[in-house]
């Protein structure tokens, strides 16, 4: 897939809508989310996410709480990896209901409503296990990162 598609799959508008909703997901918990957008991997999705939330250097946050949000366009595949922080305290189920709300958009072909409602999904759920404080430092861009 052209670097093309990646970039048509937001317009600028609805990436900085999604970084917007990036950040008010994180004025609630001092847990980091990020959004990559690619357009295709040879890898299973889950282990590219994996890769991916390394690169980003997601796994070098002080409370291992970061979350990403990781979409193939082309494959037609997102995966929602959260850090070992996140995985030690919650339930298995616990990002069901944040893929369920960004799966039903996606089926709709309303992805940045998906990614929006997702990240501010994400944010709801880590809220509770995560909670901001006042000392809390954004520790990870919010940008969109894409490859």
């Amino acid at each position: 897939m052209p670097e093309s598609k990646v970039e048509a799959f937001l317009t600028p508008e609805e990436e900085n809508e999604v970084v917007e909703a990036i950040r008010k997901a994180e004025q609630n918990t001092s847990g980091e989310i990020r959004v990559h957008i690619e357009g295709s991997s040879k890898q299973d999705s889950y282990e590219r996410a994996k890769e991916v939330f390394h690169e980003l250097k997601m796994d070098e946050t002080k409370d291992a709480n970061g979350v990403l949000i990781y979409i193939a366009v082309r494959d037609r595949t997102f995966v929602i990896y959260g850090d070992r922080g996140i995985n030690e305290v919650v339930p298995n189920t616990f990002w069901n209901d944040t893929k369920d709300v960004i799966q039903l958009h996606f089926k709709k072909g309303e992805f940045k409503k998906g990614i929006v409602n997702g990240i501010l999904k994400a944010g709801e759920e880590l809220k509770a296990h995560f909670p901001y404080n006042d000392n809390d430092t954004n520790e990870l861009s919010n940008e969109v990162s894409k490859s």
